[in-house]
């Protein structure tokens, strides 16, 4: 027997020993690589179906040690930034249907009262990593783990496309007073990217003037003398965020929209 499908047996089996009964938790991991912003996503197991990473609570822990093991086993991180930001409970969103097939497909018969074919509500967290540093990693149900671009995600299993719309909803809304940019970006980058990554969260094109003026009006980045290399255009400097006056704006709250 594959260790993978002996970890799904296990999960099947002795699951409503370790974790709480009908609450799960789904992480909805966003990164920024080449101009796209990125979302993380599992491959069902024996299923041509994706969905974002999730877990169970086991009985001994908060749901943010929960949601900081998950993100754990599914990146190879630590300390990742990690905001809750809805409940989803739909009586019918937790049809485990697929995932039940799937477990038959492998040889593991699963019975409609297994603790794994009940109902969950679900808490959903929002994750910020820097792309470079994630190591994918599938679980015991998935065959496979990588990034997708964001605008490239389709039909995800269960409820995932409500959780990732909402999580990217509360992202635009937290622009100003979480540490999006700082969390998201390279220790160093040039103003065209922090740009782009605005304009990909927002969904809407941006004016380069308004916008320098406007980020650099907060006195949160620190402009280096070096210039990025290798561009078609004039090299863009460049920058760093001061983090001690980030973190001061941002309790503050950066003024305007966007």
């Amino acid at each position: 027997m594959s260790e993978q499908k002996q970890s799904l047996m296990n999960l099947l089996e002795t699951g409503a020993t370790y974790y709480l009964s009908h609450i799960s938790l789904d992480c909805v991991v966003f990164g920024f690589h080449e101009n796209q912003l990125k979302v993380l996503l599992l491959k069902m197991k024996d299923r041509d179906k994706w969905g974002l990473p999730g877990g169970f609570v086991r009985k001994e822990e908060s749901v943010e040690l929960a949601a900081n093991r998950v993100l754990k086993e599914r990146t190879g991180l630590d300390n990742i930034f990690l905001q809750q930001f809805h409940v989803f409970s739909d009586p019918d969103r937790s049809n485990n249907k697929d995932l039940i097939e799937s477990a038959r497909k492998t040889g593991i018969e699963v019975t409609e009262d297994n603790w794994f074919a009940q109902r969950f509500i679900s808490i959903g967290f929002y994750a910020l990593v820097e792309f470079s540093q994630v190591k994918p990693t599938a679980d015991a149900i998935s065959d496979d783990c990588t990034w997708w671009d964001l605008h490239e995600i389709k039909s995800l299993m269960l409820d995932h496309n409500l959780i990732l719309d909402k999580a990217l909803e509360t992202l635009r809304l937290h622009l100003n007073y979480q540490p999006i940019g700082y969390t998201l970006l390279p220790d160093k980058f040039t103003m065209p990217e922090l740009q782009k990554l605005y304009e990909t969260i927002l969904g809407k094109k941006l004016d380069r003037r308004n916008f320098q003026r406007k980020i650099t009006g907060y006195g949160i980045l620190k402009r280096w003398e070096e210039r990025r290399s290798g561009v078609a255009h004039k090299a863009p400097y460049f920058y760093s965020f001061d983090t001690e006056k980030y973190k001061q704006a941002l309790q503050e709250g950066l003024d305007g929209g966007w």
